[in-house]
């Protein structure tokens, strides 16, 4: 099973890293293929260069060798759709079982992504828990019939089922990171680079000197 984990990454920290790497341990995924957007269909432009968000990303996952940077998105004109990531995703590797991973908050908007219904033929979903966020109660009754509770039932299966997956409650996130370097003061900005690997902490330093 390979799994698939998009974003912004805009920076990169240990709340993607992390929560991740227990996802491929625990379903004893082969591999994590993070792809970075490049146009994010349902947010404004990133913070940083794509460049930048690229660079960032490299320097992340050197020390985690069972990451892959995948930048079939960033090579696509238009929107950053995950429907057709998934597509070619397919297409490229046919024997494999793909495993979209996403955060809850993800997910309780998933069934307003472009063609959701299409990217659960190509996948199945890893959805993590996060603190303070839960499975609406108004989720749709298609995404409702598709919860599992047992990792092996999606095992025959191309996609279509999704597994809540517990993972480390870290409550980090790059709006909160973008804040702390922008508005916030010294002792809050240090702050930061707990929240990442050093090595991206000193070059995101360097693109804001």
């Amino acid at each position: 099973m390979l799994g698939i984990f998009g974003g912004t990454f805009d920076p990169i920290h240990y709340g993607h890293l992390k929560p991740v790497q227990v996802v491929l341990q625990e379903l004893g995924l082969s591999k994590v293929r993070f792809v970075p957007n490049r146009l994010p269909p349902h947010r404004g432009l990133p913070w940083l260069s794509t460049e930048q968000r690229v660079c960032l990303l490299e320097i992340a996952l050197q020390a985690y060798p069972d990451f892959i940077l995948d930048r079939r998105e960033l090579n696509r004109d238009g929107p950053s759709y995950m429907v057709d990531t998934l597509k070619s995703l397919r297409e490229d590797f046919p024997q494999e079982t793909l495993c979209l991973i996403m955060g809850m908050d993800a997910f309780a908007s998933f069934g307003h992504w472009f063609a959701w219904r299409t990217i659960l033929q190509y996948c199945h979903l890893v959805v993590m828990q996060r603190p303070g966020i839960h499975v609406l109660p108004s989720m749709d009754d298609f995404l409702k019939k598709r919860l599992i509770q047992d990792k092996k039932r999606w095992q025959s299966q191309a996609g279509g089922k999704i597994l809540i997956q517990s993972v480390p409650q870290l409550a980090i996130s790059s709006t909160d990171i973008r804040h702390r370097l922008l508005h916030a003061g010294q002792t809050q900005v240090q702050a930061v680079a707990t929240m990442m690997p050093a090595k991206v902490y000193q070059q995101l330093k360097r693109f804001l000197a």
